[in-house]
């Protein structure tokens, strides 16, 4: 059944059709944010017909393939994988067309809508049993993209995939905030260890810490050990630019505003976990029993149940 457009939804939907009508393809309002909408409500006539008028005007522009990319994804949440797949094929298509002329990271639509369409790839490829090839494809795609704003993205969901049940990967423990002195992982060996993978700009980030904190009040007696790397961006409040030496400054700063509740933990800054554990999105949670095994692996904000019944099961393993 056809979803019915909210009122300010029809009035931008209304907006940016006048705006396209008359060729002004830089006056349409909100673009990529609306066909994301429709399609994620299940609109895709809409979003289709936007799409279309969209092309017609303007070309086959970045943020157009981004906001292609958005009926994929809206069609893999509903498991209408023929549809997803054909969807990443035709981005893909697309934008290698577009890598013709241009490099990826020239701006921000382009990366945003191939790491998406890959990602629906191996996805459909996983949900159809097929996971050794969706690692070999995500795994050549990392080759392909080594060194570029999709790689982080690209190993998050090979990680999805690959990590749980294998040996954590070393952290970066060269640096870090605050008077704790970061540790290997392997100091740690007898003790479940939760990784709480933050970034000073994440909302979610400091929406997840109750939590965090709860599960150090319940299970900290009981030998857990909460770890919190996070990595610099190269700016700070404002996305504003910034050297090192200051957006270093600018997160202890975020760490006592927000996350001194958590206490004397490890807080490894480093470029290198987030790249090897594949944080696109924060929070990430990663959770190794006391032998150092993932067994659990969570890209965004997670509930203290299932973060506490993962640890159980890992207290109970040890016992």
């Amino acid at each position: 059944m056809r979803n019915a457009f909210s009122p300010r939804r029809s009035a931008l939907c209304a907006a940016l059709l006048l705006a396209l009508a008359g060729a002004a393809v830089s006056q349409a309002p909100g673009f990529v944010p609306l066909v994301m909408s429709l399609a994620t409500s299940g609109d895709f006539a809409d979003a289709e017909k936007l799409l279309a008028q969209y092309r017609a005007s303007a070309g086959i522009t970045p943020d157009y393939l981004e906001a292609l990319s958005w009926l994929g994804r809206a069609h893999l949440n509903r498991n209408e994988f023929d549809a997803a797949a054909q969807n990443a094929a035709e981005v893909r298509k697309l934008a290698a067309a577009a890598l013709q002329k241009r490099k990826l990271d020239a701006e921000a639509h382009l990366p945003l809508a191939l790491g998406a369409a890959i990602e629906v790839d191996a996805s459909v490829l996983a949900k159809r049993h097929q996971t050794d090839q969706a690692v070999v494809m995500l795994k050549d795609e990392i080759a392909r993209w080594h060194g570029t704003s999709i790689e982080m993205r690209l190993r998050k969901n090979l990680n999805l995939l690959t990590l749980e049940g294998k040996p954590a990967p070393e952290l970066d423990v060269a640096q870090g905030l605050g008077a704790v002195r970061p540790l290997p992982l392997s100091a740690h060996r007898g003790h479940p260890v939760l990784l709480f993978l933050w970034a000073h700009w994440c909302v979610d980030c400091k929406n997840e810490v109750a939590i965090v904190q709860r599960l150090e009040a319940t299970y900290g007696a009981k030998g857990l050990v909460v770890i919190a790397p996070t990595q610099r961006y190269g700016y700070t409040a404002g996305g504003v630019d910034a050297t090192a030496a200051d957006e270093t400054r600018y997160i202890e700063a975020i760490w006592q505003r927000y996350y001194a509740g958590l206490g004397p933990v490890e807080v490894p800054l480093s470029e290198a976990n987030f790249l090897r554990l594949g944080v696109s999105t924060t929070p990430t949670l990663v959770l190794l029993d006391p032998q150092g095994i993932v067994r659990l692996y969570h890209p965004g904000n997670e509930t203290y149940e299932k973060l506490a019944a993962a640890i159980d099961a890992t207290l109970k393993s040890k016992s």
